[in-house]
């Protein structure tokens, strides 16, 4: 049993959080009362935390088996992009704008809109079981999976595409480059989040050196040591104006820990 001391305002892509012995996976057994931590890019971690574990690096690696892709969840996107690019292997190119670990990427269903990490799932090994993608409940930005994924088999095609990485890069150009957790909220049905974060006023908002972006109001803003309790602040407060004054309930893509 190993544990790994963990300061998650530096690990984490908005530079919040406590240092925490964080409890290191190498095999199916581990602590089922912990929250599963992958690279901590849609996590805003608090000063208490609940017990957290993450995969240990015995679970970074990509191959190909039986003409299937084969990848561990603490397998990071960029790596699965380069490997894909040698092996001339498709849809996997979003992965170069996505930043996190592959089992955190299933975990969610990540995606720059219709590419979907699910789209070309076989099967997940997890726990000590394999789970089909047909036995999966899973939906936009989202998954029920609750126990530890380990590993993830996915159909295998030729024909990297190379433009496909720039036109995934131009769908990022105006997402900020400050500190943050990716998307704070998710895109409510024919909508979009930041649409209705800028239509009741909130674009550019700052509590503290915590805002939401002049350029993506959807985008939660680290300007500069911004604390846990100032992002909570706005949080809040656009779920609450934009419920009051749009009659729409956002539902938070960020995880708060």
């Amino acid at each position: 049993m190993s544990y790994k001391e963990v300061n998650f305002s530096k690990k984490s892509s908005i530079k919040i959080g406590a240092t925490v012995n964080v409890f290191i996976v190498e095999n199916s057994q581990y602590p089922h009362n912990h929250f599963i931590v992958g690279s901590a890019n849609n996590l805003l971690v608090s000063q208490t935390p609940p017990p957290l574990l993450m995969l240990s690096k015995k679970f970074d690696y990509i191959k190909i088996v039986d003409k299937t892709l084969v990848i561990g969840a603490a397998t990071p996107s960029g790596k699965v992009v380069s490997f894909c690019k040698k092996n001339n292997i498709k849809n996997f190119e979003f992965l170069s704008s996505l930043p996190g670990t592959l089992g955190g990427i299933v975990k969610m269903n990540a995606g720059l809109k219709e590419y979907e990490i699910f789209n070309n799932l076989i099967s997940l090994k997890v726990d000590d079981r394999v789970v089909l993608k047909d036995e999966v409940d899973f939906a936009y930005r989202y998954t029920d999976i609750k126990a530890m994924i380990f590993e993830a088999t996915f159909e295998l095609q030729s024909g990297f595409d190379e433009s496909k990485i720039e036109l995934f890069k131009n769908m990022r150009a105006n997402q900020p480059k400050d500190p943050s957790a990716g998307s704070c909220f998710k895109n409510p049905p024919n909508d979009s989040a930041g649409r209705l974060i800028e239509a009741v006023g909130l674009k550019g908002k700052r509590i503290g050196n915590m805002a939401f972006s002049e350029i993506h109001a959807n985008f939660l803003v680290n300007l500069g040591n911004g604390t846990f309790n100032e992002a909570i602040e706005l949080i809040e407060l656009a779920e609450k104006v934009v419920f009051e004054k749009m009659n729409v309930k956002l539902e938070r893509e960020i995880i708060v820990l």
